[in-house]
């Protein structure tokens, strides 16, 4: 299942790319506008990008330069705009493909495949484990003793990138950074936050931590229960909730 973004204006066309894809077994995020498009692609690190040009705030040409500059993930761009020399420019300004407006859910499906294949972009990573907490970064599900725990994507970003240190303390800076993407810092009160949201989905505290243990000072870490964190309760368990 790849995660996709559409950024597209018209209500009723939106309404049925994501019923289409999801349909096709997506997961499908939208922006009705361009700065919205930039700003959800930023925040939601989507697999792919399938880009509207006829937005209403910013051209949609305009829109992949500004996203290229600051990351690169997979465009496909959706116009009704059908000449050769537009398609050339936008494949230019980093565009991964492009399809003319009115097309079938089968073929963007096809383009969301080849694209992602071509370019590698599917998450490939086994699910990972940490006690009875299971973590699958390809469908980006969350179970806990069997059962499925509803995360945000960036709830779900942030455990994921614990769970793939087990029992390994990451600082805040470092969170922020490979999370947020904040290398240059930012508001550490973010992290505490998202942990706080985090512990209560996985039923536990600050206080009475089963898998999430801060150390003070230093950051935080993911461990299963009864595992070196819980024998090490003089070093953890300060944060705010």
């Amino acid at each position: 299942m790849a995660h996709l973004l559409v950024v597209e204006d018209d209500p009723q066309l939106r309404g049925a790319l994501v019923r289409a894809l999801r349909d096709k077994g997506h997961a499908v995020a939208t922006a009705p506008s361009g700065m919205a498009g930039l700003d959800a692609a930023m925040t939601g690190r989507p697999d792919l990008v399938v880009l509207d040009l006829g937005l209403p705030d910013v051209d949609g040409a305009q829109v992949l330069r500004m996203l290229r500059a600051v990351s690169d993930v997979p465009v496909i761009v959706a116009t009704a705009r059908d000449d050769e020399t537009g398609m050339v420019t936008v494949l230019e300004a980093g565009a991964d493909d492009y399809i003319v407006k009115p097309f079938g859910a089968a073929q963007l499906d096809a383009r969301v495949k080849a694209v992602l294949r071509r370019l590698g972009a599917v998450e490939t990573e086994e699910p990972l484990r940490v006690g009875a907490l299971a973590v699958d970064p390809a469908s980006r599900e969350v179970t806990l003793d069997g059962a499925a725990l509803d995360l945000t994507p960036r709830e779900f970003d942030l455990l994921a990138y614990l769970a793939r240190r087990p029992g390994q303390v990451v600082s805040r800076r470092e969170l922020l950074a490979e999370v947020w993407q904040q290398p240059l810092g930012g508001a550490d009160k973010t992290v505490d936050v998202h942990l706080s949201w985090l512990r209560r989905k996985l039923g536990e505290t600050a206080q009475h931590p089963r898998y999430l243990h801060t150390v003070r000072t230093v950051g935080v870490k993911l461990a299963a229960p009864d595992g070196p964190a819980d024998r090490a309760d003089q070093d953890a368990e300060q944060d705010t909730d």
